[in-house]
């Protein structure tokens, strides 16, 4: 079983910064892309920015020039670093890992969620 573990949500004021991380564990051989996801209350969960195995990135507009994605394939974990946040940024950000191969299947996993609260 493979497990996801976010860190690094919390309260911070309008323009401030945040970076999140994900380190996932259990049997893992490989993992093709992991992402960040948002859900606002009352609202459905979007994608922020995907990253690929070989480096490769995908951000939601929203997310363009304010947020980067980044990874360590290395300790199976992925990073947000959240840049000039605004109030609309506050959601429960989770992380996933989508194609964890483990030698017999491939399987999609998701983190239980991190809070990330932009207010004065």
């Amino acid at each position: 079983q493979v497990q996801l573990v976010e860190s690094g949500g919390g309260l911070v004021e309008p323009g401030g910064s945040l970076k999140l991380s994900c380190v996932a564990s259990g049997t893992i051989l490989s993992i093709n892309t992991m992402g960040w996801y948002r859900q606002a209350p009352g609202k459905a969960r979007e994608m922020v920015a995907e990253i690929s195995q070989t480096g490769g990135t995908s951000n939601a507009d929203s997310a363009k020039g304010r947020f980067t994605i980044s990874r360590d394939n290395a300790k199976n974990a992925v990073y947000l670093q959240m840049n000039s946040l605004k109030p609309e940024d506050t959601a429960v950000y989770y992380c996933l890992a989508d194609r964890v191969w483990d030698g017999y299947a491939y399987n999609d996993y998701w983190g239980q969620g991190t809070q990330v609260t932009v207010s004065s």
